[in-house]
């Protein structure tokens, strides 16, 4: 079994020497992770053979799958490399892309089948925000929780730890603060804005934001260029390790259990391709199911998703926060049962229609649409809640009884898809 490479663009300062003993052993441990999975993919398909034939058979067998170098690729990574693919019937070549701009292009043209991607990003190219619009389609919920919002060291140091405190800083010192986010549509944009809105903090009055791709994003305030950010894992600890910012929130904190990525696709390939589509949300499930099975499988992804054809960073950038093991730079240390999930007995990957218009109503709020969108109608489009059952009934995975969920949020307000205009006017900060 091997990993399928890809080219390499993530930045190279990112990386730990190839040389060095930490990338001996992760080589070592990486290689004897892919020899223990692929005695477990193929005892597991020695009896049954593959389940994809017939009129099932995946329609197109081969498929690209874009991703963005951050920890929760995991599971799309580890379908490939455990060969959880093959089992199903298609092979999955991971491709690491750039930027999320990116991954929407290659998305929308066809030059990627499926994409590790933003949940408002794909919500977003369906109403044709920022972008020409397209049909679009999530197949299931990637993972939730583990990302962070990062205030630079100089900030911390002159006492902005949280958002209260940030608050009264900038009311105190007067200049410009910059923040970055990594797509104005997705997910970091809208934790950021709620961060910073239920401390009084106008986003798009009372500060600058601006988007940075997310490995880019420690080397940016390395040099100045941002206060904060808000990213996926590993950057937040990577800010930590290199001594340049610290951890003001985990977005577990705005919101737990919140959805995150997705795996998303055209709405076009999924009627050309249902069964291509139904065998790599299996493929990808079981990949997701497998990670939360162990702290020992756990240590193994981030062995292998470490590596240069991947997020390209040092495992212990990775394997801390990824256990639940958090720091927040400032000698503070505490244990996290909300962090980063891909399956959680199957309920981290259930597409909700609730998860997909909450972020309509924060795109409402910001002013990225200007009306009330059928919230409902565009995410019953838009998530394929029959194709993901069907995925998870042939793995024996409960689905939930209800499309929609109640979550309360850090500014005390709970969102359960009810009213999704009231809820979107219902905030005293917006566009």
């Amino acid at each position: 079994m091997t990993i399928r490479p890809t080219p390499d663009t993530a930045p190279a300062a990112e990386a730990s020497p190839a040389s060095s003993p930490l990338a001996g052993r992760r080589q070592f441990l990486r290689h004897g992770a892919q020899a223990a999975a692929a005695t477990f993919v193929y005892s597991a398909l020695g009896h049954q053979g593959v389940w994809a034939a017939g009129s099932d058979a995946p329609e197109k067998k081969e498929v690209n799958i874009g991703f963005i170098p951050l920890t929760d690729c995991a599971s799309v990574v580890m379908a490939s490399v455990l060969g959880l693919d093959q089992k199903y019937g298609v092979k999955i070549t991971p491709t690491k892309e750039a930027s999320w701009a990116g991954v929407r292009d290659k998305l929308v043209n066809g030059d990627l089948d499926f994409a590790h991607v933003l949940y408002g990003l794909v919500y977003g190219v369906q109403l044709g925000v920022g972008s020409p619009q397209k049909d679009m389609a999530v197949l299931m919920t990637l993972n939730r929780n583990g990302q962070a919002i990062t205030l630079s060291k100089k900030l911390a140091d002159k006492g902005a730890v949280d958002a209260a405190s940030l608050a009264k800083l900038m009311g105190a010192e007067k200049r410009e603060y910059t923040f970055a986010q990594t797509f104005p549509t997705g997910t970091h944009a809208m934790w950021l804005y709620y961060w910073l809105a239920s401390a009084g903090i106008h986003p798009l009055k009372d500060a600058k934001v601006i988007t940075v791709p997310p490995p880019q994003m420690v080397a940016n305030m390395r040099v100045g260029n941002m206060d904060g950010f808000c990213v996926g894992e590993p950057w937040g600890h990577r800010a930590i390790m290199d001594g340049i910012g610290i951890t003001a929130v985990t977005t577990q904190d705005i919101w737990r259990d919140h959805p995150e990525k997705v795996l998303g696709c055209t709405q076009d390939f999924v009627s050309r391709h249902p069964n291509t589509a139904r065998a790599v949300t299996m493929a990808i499930l079981e990949a997701g199911r497998w990670i939360d099975a162990s702290l020992q499988n756990k240590q193994k992804m981030a062995e292998t998703i470490a590596g240069k054809a991947y997020v390209n960073t040092s495992v212990d950038a990775i394997n801390q926060r990824i256990l639940g093991r958090y720091q927040n730079g400032l000698g503070k240390t505490w244990d996290d049962p909300n962090h980063m999930k891909f399956f959680a007995e199957g309920e981290a990957s259930y597409p909700y229609l609730s998860d997909g218009m909450w972020f309509l109503t924060q795109h409402k709020r910001w002013g990225l649409l200007k009306s009330h969108p059928d919230y409902l109608a565009v995410a019953k489009k838009i998530n394929q809640t029959a194709l993901y059952k069907e995925a998870a009934a042939q793995l024996k995975i409960a689905v939930p009884k209800s499309d929609m969920r109640s979550s309360p949020l850090i500014d005390g307000k709970v969102w359960d898809g009810s009213d999704p205009a009231k809820y979107a006017d219902s905030f005293a900060i917006k566009a």
